[in-house]
């Protein structure tokens, strides 16, 4: 079933593109990956043009791959917003990869979401009638974790179509909203390498192995995984690795610029020439010699390392049982770093933080150790020198007045 009730005058219709030719005049073409572009004749948004755009939505493959605005989909409704913002450039190529992939399900739930009678979807109902409590009754009875996600998706997708004037909503019903603060302990997120689990897992990989070279490459310019495991010979130059890390391509579009100490240049020496497919770039390779495919699949490697190297589960104390995995060298980088006495701009340099208040507190937890280590050391001493000015007892428990005349 295609779109029909959708015009171009109420929402864009997906994979058609509208431009002005050559000829100054206006075309509106259909195009669908992995199927030829044609060409739609007609005023947009009358019956014969949907009519083509339905039957081209058929013979492709059918209505947008989420469920999500159906035939019986109404102008101005949730449910055709819903298409128009999927097929977005502001959904996709403004949000990352896994961000999309988290969202959708989210905002599938939304529009499926019952009202309090239970007789019409939220997918039903015009978009310009949403209100803030219809926001909260769709959070309700959810973890904290979960609201924190599905309002960020439900925001995002509302404050689209705020952007785009024709919807009708005025204001953002979810202004108003903040989703609750996690009961409990506050977690630290993944766990922070220390040196004994750098030096079992050295032991156990050695240099000339990929999963060392994992290890040096993570540990020694505090990369993120989904870096880690695309960097390679593109980003060397002058003993210097460049790269922008992918998390801020968006926002900031930081460049980086770090030296390649000598545990990596090590490490990248070792490895033998055909451990690497011919043409492949990347230093961090899988067992074929190819690429990783996915930020995921070295992450899942490395897993597998981790527990070659015989490093087991920590209960933390947040309640939840963790593992040694990479983003956890990151920390443990960053950790490296404040011991040495780099300052926060200088810990931004390297990680590629955006903010001094994310870099804070590697150098707040390493100045706690300092202050405390200075603070037991006054302590011993003050426990000595009182010591040493405490008089002498003698045998029978009285106080010798040691060189005292009679």
């Amino acid at each position: 079933m295609g779109l029909t009730g959708l015009t171009m005058a109420d929402v864009p219709l997906a994979y058609l593109h509208s431009f002005i030719d050559a000829r100054g005049k206006p075309r509106h073409v259909f195009r669908r990956k992995g199927h030829k572009q044609v060409t739609i004749k007609g005023a947009p948004g009358s019956p014969e043009f949907l009519e083509t755009y339905n039957a081209l939505i058929e013979k492709t493959g059918g209505a947008l791959s989420l469920k999500i605005g159906t035939s019986d989909a109404k102008a101005g409704s949730v449910d055709a917003w819903a298409v128009a913002y999927l097929d977005s450039a502001a959904f996709k190529k403004g949000l990352a990869k896994d961000t999309q992939k988290a969202w959708r399900p989210i905002l599938e739930r939304f529009r499926q979401h019952r009202t309090p009678s239970g007789r019409r979807c939220y997918g039903e109902n015009q978009i310009a009638t949403l209100a803030e409590k219809q926001v909260r009754d769709f959070l309700a009875g959810k973890t904290a974790n979960q609201q924190k996600n599905e309002l960020k998706a439900v925001r995002g997708f509302i404050r689209f179509a705020i952007s785009e004037e024709s919807c009708g909503l005025s204001h953002d019903p979810t202004i108003g909203i903040t989703a609750p603060k996690k009961k409990g302990p506050k977690s630290k997120g993944h766990l922070t390498w220390l040196e004994p689990q750098v030096e079992q897992y050295r032991k156990r990989w050695p240099l000339g192995t990929m999963a060392r070279l994992a290890l040096e490459l993570l540990l020694n310019i505090a990369a993120r995984r989904y870096d880690a495991h695309l960097i390679g010979e593109q980003h060397a130059k002058d003993s210097k690795l460049t790269w922008r890390p992918h998390k801020t391509l968006r926002s900031t579009g930081k460049q980086l610029v770090i030296g390649i100490t000598s545990d990596l240049r090590a490490a990248l020496d070792a490895i033998p020439k055909g451990m690497r497919a011919d043409g492949v770039l990347t230093f961090l390779v899988n067992d074929y010699g190819r690429p990783f495919a996915s930020p995921a699949a070295f992450g899942n490697k490395f897993a597998d390392w981790c527990r070659g190297a015989g490093l087991k589960p920590v209960l933390c104390d947040d309640g939840r049982v963790r593992s040694y995995r990479a983003h956890g060298l990151r920390k443990a980088a960053l950790r490296t770093l404040a011991h040495a006495g780099c300052t926060g701009a200088e810990l931004m340099a390297i990680s590629g933080h955006a903010t001094l208040a994310q870099v804070q507190v590697y150098i707040d937890e390493v100045e706690q150790e300092s202050m405390a280590d200075a603070a037991m050391n006054k302590l011993a001493n003050s426990a000595v020198r009182t010591a040493r000015e405490q008089p002498v007892a003698n045998a029978t428990g009285a106080v010798a007045n040691i060189g005292a005349s009679d």
